[in-house]
């Protein structure tokens, strides 16, 4: 697995608080760019998947992740504001800019399964099948 990070740093804004930002969902990040932008990578999603399960927000985490989806990568945007306060908060066009996180796996299937699995069960019909709505 792989997971990339990138966030804008604007001359109006502290790069050792948009580091902060990163390294509050991506603890184990690993800085290659620090200037106009923040640029890491990651080992591990473990923070990222424990901030969607306290939230509660695991199927709309799950439902960004699979709408960010083209192969075996996904990518989604994050709130740099939240992400200092220590929220996970996915977003759309910041005027700051936002936390840009690709994830690159060759099972990302089970990837996702792990950081934001459903909490949507299959309905069992009296037949024994599961069925939707």
């Amino acid at each position: 697995m792989r997971v990339r990070v990138e966030a804008p740093c604007h001359p109006t804004e502290s790069l050792a608080k948009v580091k902060l930002a990163l390294l509050r969902l991506f603890p184990d990040l690993t800085f290659e760019r620090e200037d106009d932008r923040v640029v890491g990578t990651a080992a591990s999603l473990s923070t990222l998947r424990e901030m969607i399960r306290n939230q509660r927000i695991r199927d709309a985490a799950r439902g960004q992740f699979l709408a960010g989806r083209f192969g075996d990568r996904t990518h989604v945007a994050l709130s740099k504001q939240a992400a200092f306060m220590g929220v996970v908060n996915f977003s759309a066009g910041s005027p700051l800019g936002d936390i840009e996180v690709e994830i690159e796996s060759d099972d990302l299937t089970a990837v996702l399964d792990d950081v934001a699995e459903s909490t949507v069960r299959p309905r069992v019909t009296p037949s024994g099948r599961s069925g939707g709505r």
